[in-house]
């Protein structure tokens, strides 16, 4: 804290009294890791995150015993940082076994180009963590309240070096804001048989950044292009637009207090773009990021984790006070943004020329779950692709993967080997499809209230041929769907979010868009799942009638506004069921 900190400060909250006394995140996590119970107590639960793993309760596996209330069957989702997305064959390859292996027999790709294991026991972290590390990967702020995965552009298009660059500055600013605790190392890594640490733990035991409480709530980043903002960076706590002519980078302008989740129970919550603060050189980017994250270390809330994320910090200074103070913290004014904004989105799915005579291929990844179920074996078909073709991989913001490095006649043996386990290219799925994700929810996340990456699919299967009645088939626009407001799939910047509200019922919002620029509006709430295709149908059905000429959907029902599709939209549902 700094001498501004009045004194009369409200009381930390109990997150923040476990890491000012965690001595550097280590806490009681050694001594609870060989004591043989399932699970964490609760300080533990929270300094785990900073490690990379939530304690989950897989609420359709829990048992009663004698008559006894069910208990808890409590394992391990460990989510593993991947800057930028970019992998090898060979990792995402170990990725799959450790999946097998010691986890529930998948991985997931997620929205922030990085990966999840599900149903890894307590016993079995500790191998876990030093398979990563000796993947040459690490699961050390991937969660927690520290600055997370960065994330960037994937495509490897070679003949415009400005992406390679912007991906090189991304790997420096993911280095200076890795925490420098040893308490990683020395819990996870340290060998069993010698007991000697990795070699990687060196280094004095200070965070000249973080600090001894680091930050006071997860922390997101991302870099985008003007003309491709894959990566949704306003949706992020902090982001990098690359301004470039001719193939270099001039700067980037700097945007800060982007974040999606809301508490239901809680109306000071709120989803919030990131808002525009200045423009940086190249050189400047590392500082730039340093002071906007001490700015949040010191002056966010600490008391109440619902509005402890940087939006909220910035809501409660002003954006002038708040620039005001990330100057004085960088150490000198910051210049007015460039007139650069984004105005493309690629999500980089089918074949593309790479510029160096290769290519790339995007292949779609159902709500970034990779699994064997009946005829579709996906996991079996990747091993395949990663054993026999040998590909670079990236994984996308939209928990897809890129499969690079490729040539010409890699087209036929890709497509050959997904077909052969039973699973579609990327050209044979609808638009519709493409562009829709889902968070994980039911059964494992503690805070989702209703079902969402097992039932979109379906709800998909059900709106194709709809879609399709409505020559809309190849119209793009993301549908977003998560098990609570919580929100982490964005559903609040795109075209259709829907969101859980309770069991087996949801919120729809309209009015986003794929440029990730504009936040929706709420439609209709407390709808149940099996109303939304139809509620949805009803929502084309206008947009199709009433739109202007090479109008999205999203521009479309912003420029219409909530009453004016839901009136249209409820006449339409009126008659179709008058017809019925």
């Amino acid at each position: 804290m700094t001498d501004e900190t009045p004194a009369s400060a409200p009381k930390p909250s109990a997150v923040e009294v476990a890491k000012t006394a965690s001595n550097f995140l280590r806490g009681d996590i050694a001594r609870e890791l060989a004591d043989g119970a399932p699970g964490f107590g609760k300080g533990s639960v929270q300094l785990l995150k900073n490690h990379g793993t939530y304690q989950q309760d897989d609420r359709e596996t829990r048992k009663a015993v004698d008559g006894k209330k069910s208990e808890r069957q409590i394992s391990f989702m460990i989510r593993t940082v991947v800057p930028g997305g970019k992998l090898t064959a060979e990792q995402l390859l170990a990725a799959i076994d450790m999946g097998d292996e010691l986890g529930n027999g998948t991985i997931r790709l997620t929205t922030r180009q990085s990966i999840q294991h599900h149903g890894v026991v307590k016993g079995e972290l500790k191998d876990f963590m030093q398979r990563v590390h000796a993947n040459h990967l690490t699961t050390l702020a991937a969660c927690g309240d520290v600055e997370r995965n960065i994330m960037c552009c994937p495509a490897p298009l070679h003949g415009n070096p400005v992406r390679d660059e912007m991906q090189a500055k991304l790997d420096e600013l993911a280095k200076h804001l890795a925490p420098r605790t040893r308490a990683y190392y020395e819990i996870w890594l340290t060998d069993p048989d010698t007991g000697e640490q990795s070699r990687v733990a060196g280094g004095p035991e200070v965070e000249p950044i973080y600090g001894p409480t680091y930050l006071p709530r997860k922390f997101k980043t991302a870099f985008a292009l003007p003309e491709d903002n894959c990566t949704d960076v306003y949706a992020n706590d902090l982001g990098f637009i690359a301004v470039h002519e001719q193939g270099k980078i001039l700067g980037y302008n700097v945007l800060a207090g982007g974040g999606m989740g809301v508490t239901p129970s809680a109306a000071k919550t709120f989803p919030a773009l990131a808002k525009r603060l200045g423009f940086v050189p190249p050189e400047d980017v590392l500082a730039i990021a340093e002071a906007i994250v001490k700015v949040q270390r010191d002056f966010g809330n600490r008391a109440d984790r619902k509005v402890a994320r940087l939006k909220y910090t910035i809501h409660t200074m002003g954006l002038e006070n708040f620039r005001d103070k990330v100057e004085e913290y960088f150490g000198k004014p910051l210049a007015p943004c460039h007139p650069a904004d984004v105005h493309g989105f690629d999500d980089h799915i089918g074949w593309h020329e790479q510029g160096d005579g290769k290519f790339f291929y995007g292949f779609n990844v159902e709500n970034g779950r990779v699994h064997d179920t009946g005829d579709f074996r996906l996991k079996t078909a990747l091993r395949r692709i990663l054993r026999d073709v040998k590909p670079g991989v990236r994984i996308t913001a939209h928990q897809s993967l890129l499969f690079t490095g490729l040539t010409v006649t890699d087209r036929e043996r890709i497509a050959t080997i997904l077909h052969e386990h039973g699973v579609q290219t990327s050209e044979e799925i609808s638009t519709l499809r493409r562009w829709s994700m889902a968070c994980v929810a039911l059964p494992t996340c503690s805070l989702a209230v209703a079902e969402s990456e097992r039932v979109l699919p379906g709800l998909i299967d059900a709106l194709e041929p709809e879609v399709a009645k409505l020559g809309l088939g190849q119209d793009a626009f993301t549908v977003r769907m998560t098990g609570c407001p919580n929100a982490c799939a964005r559903p609040y910047n795109s075209d259709i979010g829907i969101v859980g509200r309770t069991a087996g019922k949801y919120t729809i919002f309209l009015g986003g868009r794929l440029l990730g620029d504009r936040l929706n509006a709420q439609y209709k709430d407390v709808v149940p799942f099996e109303d939304l295709g139809r509620e949805i149908t009803a929502v084309l059905a206008c947009y199709k009638a009433e739109r202007h000429a090479g109008e999205t959907l999203g521009d479309f029902c912003h420029r219409k506004g909530m009453d004016g599709v839901r009136t249209w939209a409820d006449e339409w549902l009126a008659g179709a069921r008058g017809h019925g």
